[in-house]
């Protein structure tokens, strides 16, 4: 005999549900809640520090700062993170959204995408202790880089013909 749910028997009560139903519902609740949070959570670390830049910027005028090269990247450093922030919070909302994989998948992409250019834009050789380690550190930057281009190229070529 299937299991037949309640829509299909009209003229009958609904079946009990079973413990482990219950148990997945409240779990399946209590993460979609912490999803929420954390959704919550970026949006509000977003706000301060688009907040703190704008006072960042604002205290830098009256000095003079603000024509300092080095003040400028670090500005530039932080809008990036801002936009990485942005990036995982859509990836947040995508999960709670319950988003195809492919849309969660190409989130996480151009996060990390946003993320190696900010490296790369505040890579400074006279951070590490010698030259080797900073070429090591440029290399290994350049070929995450290259495996996001990568990922990004097979997701946009292969995309359409997965959809069709």
């Amino acid at each position: 005999m299937a299991d037949q749910s309640a829509g299909d028997r009209p003229d009958e009560a609904p079946l009990p549900r079973s413990r482990g139903d219950r148990v997945s519902d409240a779990t399946n609740w209590f993460i979609h809640g912490v999803e929420l949070a954390a959704a919550a959570l970026f949006a509000l670390l977003f706000g301060i520090g688009v907040v703190d830049l704008a006072i960042q910027i604002a205290e830098s005028v009256p000095t003079g700062e603000i024509t300092d090269p080095n003040v400028v990247i670090g500005f530039i450093e932080t809008g990036l993170l801002l936009l990485i922030i942005v990036e995982v919070y859509e990836t947040v909302v995508a999960y709670i959204e319950q988003s195809d994989t492919r849309r969660i998948v190409r989130l996480v992409i151009y996060t990390g995408v946003i993320a190696m250019v900010r490296k790369v834009i505040i890579f400074r050789t006279t951070e590490y202790s010698t030259t080797e380690d900073a070429l090591f550190a440029a290399f290994s930057y350049t070929l995450v880089i290259l495996g996001l281009v990568a990922l990004l190229y097979v997701e946009r070529s292969v995309g359409p013909s997965i959809t069709s």
